[in-house]
């Protein structure tokens, strides 16, 4: 048979209902209240630096080449087509050392009319000179002549003038003798005068045919040098630099044909960004590296110019080259702008530029966590930065790129 059974309190349960939400609500207010765990980043693909204070060395580093500081450039002196190229670059030439040898008809027969017209230009030049001295002298007799006559008429005067005063003779033989004299006077003098025009005349017309000889003479030397200069000479003692030509090709005037290096006598040519070249003054020491060696320099050239946003800056080599140096050599220069004393500086960051204030994650003394810090950035050098405000000595900051954390204050760390 059933048994009635007695109901159960009320209160119990009710007790283990409000104990129950209160517990509920701590752990809800608890997990609010913890904080949200930081993203965590491999400390491998992590590059950390300290920040230091000391000596803080300033450079600029540029890509280059290295060029022979005197490099000579052979140019066509006229048009032609090349026959022969009895040499390769690399070849070690001389002055009188043939490179190339051109053709052209055309200038061969220029330089033959040029002689024709000289040798022609000459004889003229001879015939006249003959005529005008044959001139000269003819009339230098005609004037001889006269004054043989004159003075026999000066004689034939007085010889009349003293038989009229003896009354041998009449006194119009005597005025007939003296205006005989007279005119001889006369003629001579005009004679005289017309053999000083010759002589005159003279040395100004072979003047003018010597110098249109001269001028001939100079156009024939032009164009006997433009057939020499069909064989092409290296001009300078080297080592053959260039020659880009090949049998049958045609050149034209003023076309470069080669160039001719002096061997062992190099210089950097580096291209610095416009951005940091401002600081790029005369004397800085430089560094040069080959890929097989170091070699030092110091600046000589800067280029007022910038193209392509480089500028052009020039170093001088110091000491002896490295095996393999050579021209055109690519090579990495570093100009060293300036020596910093007693400054904070760290390594660059990736992402830092000059007098910039940048986000950078310091590391926890644990080395655990990192944390962003608002850093001022000053003068920047190739691999370091200066640090004006934010860090201490010591402090171990993450320079490497943590763009994918902007919107993070704290990452961790992991092993």
């Amino acid at each position: 048979m059933d048994v009635k059974r007695a109901p159960q309190k009320k209160t119990k349960r009710n007790v283990l209902f409000a104990a129950g939400a209160v517990a509920i609500v701590a752990t809800t207010v608890a997990l609010a209240n913890l904080e949200a765990r930081p993203q965590g980043v491999a400390r491998a693909e992590l590059w950390i630096d300290s920040v230091v204070r000391g000596t803080m060395v300033r450079q600029v580093r540029a890509p280059g080449t290295l060029v022979p500081e005197q490099m000579r450039f052979v140019a066509a002196v006229t048009a032609g087509r090349v026959e022969a190229r009895p040499l390769r670059p690399g070849s070690p030439v001389t002055r009188t050392t043939v490179i190339l040898e051109l053709s052209n008809p055309e200038v061969q027969l220029q330089a033959l009319d040029a002689q024709r017209q000289l040798t022609q230009a000459e004889q003229d030049f001879v015939t006249l000179r003959t005529t005008l001295q044959s001139n000269r002298l003819n009339q230098a007799g005609t004037v001889a002549q006269l004054k043989a006559q004159h003075a026999n008429a000066v004689r034939e005067a007085a010889v009349m003038e003293g038989l009229a005063a003896k009354d041998l003779g009449s006194r119009n033989e005597v005025e007939r003798a003296k205006e005989s004299a007279a005119e001889l006077a006369t003629r001579v003098k005009y004679e005289e005068q017309r053999l000083d025009l010759l002589a005159g005349a003279l040395d100004e017309q072979l003047e003018k045919a010597q110098a249109n000889v001269d001028r001939l003479r100079a156009i024939a030397r032009f164009q006997a040098e433009r057939v020499a200069s069909m064989r092409v000479l290296a001009g300078e003692d080297g080592v053959l630099q260039s020659l880009n030509w090949e049998l049958g090709q045609w050149v034209n005037p003023g076309q470069e044909l080669a160039r001719v290096a002096q061997p062992g006598k190099l210089k950097a040519v580096l291209r610095v960004p416009e951005t940091q070249v401002k600081d790029v003054v005369l004397g800085q020491k430089a560094s040069i590296d080959t890929r097989n060696g170091l070699i030092d320099g110091r600046v000589m050239r800067v280029d007022p110019i910038s193209q392509n946003g480089t500028v052009t800056v020039e170093v001088a080599l110091e000491g002896e080259l490295p095996k393999g140096a050579r021209a055109d050599l690519s090579v990495d220069g570093v100009i060293e702008l300036e020596r910093l004393e007693s400054v904070l500086y760290v390594a660059r960051p990736a992402y830092g530029q000059p007098e910039s204030t940048v986000g950078l994650f310091k590391v926890s003394a644990d080395g655990k966590t990192a944390e962003r810090l608002s850093v001022k950035l000053g003068r920047a050098s190739v691999s370091t930065i200066e640090v004006q405000q934010g860090l201490q000595p010591g402090d171990s900051v993450i320079v490497s790129d943590m763009s994918r954390f902007d919107n993070v204050q704290k990452v961790r760390i992991q092993r």
